[in-house]
């Protein structure tokens, strides 16, 4: 019998968490940051670059418009201007 984790159970949380990005962001019109910190640390309980990750890896693997297009990872756009305030912290 195989060890570890299950692979099939591993597809299925990520699916689940790219259908709760698109509830977040496009359904509740959440920003790109409050969407994030809802699934990290309410909804699945992973670090947020994890399910950063799992979100890019889901585009990856589901190349088609008609699913990839719910999975839409925005980077928050700042200016030189708007980062050097956070130089200080």
């Amino acid at each position: 019998m195989p060890r570890g984790r299950n692979k099939d159970l591993i597809k299925a949380r990520n699916e689940k968490i790219a259908q709760r990005w698109y509830y977040w962001t496009e359904k509740q019109r959440l920003r790109f940051d409050d969407a994030l910190k809802i699934l990290s640390e309410q909804e699945f309980f992973l670090s947020e670059d994890r399910i950063l990750y799992i979100l890019r890896e889901h585009i990856k693997e589901h190349p088609d418009p008609g699913i990839s297009t719910y999975i839409k990872i925005k980077a928050p756009k700042l200016t030189a201007e708007q980062l050097s305030l956070f130089s200080d912290v």
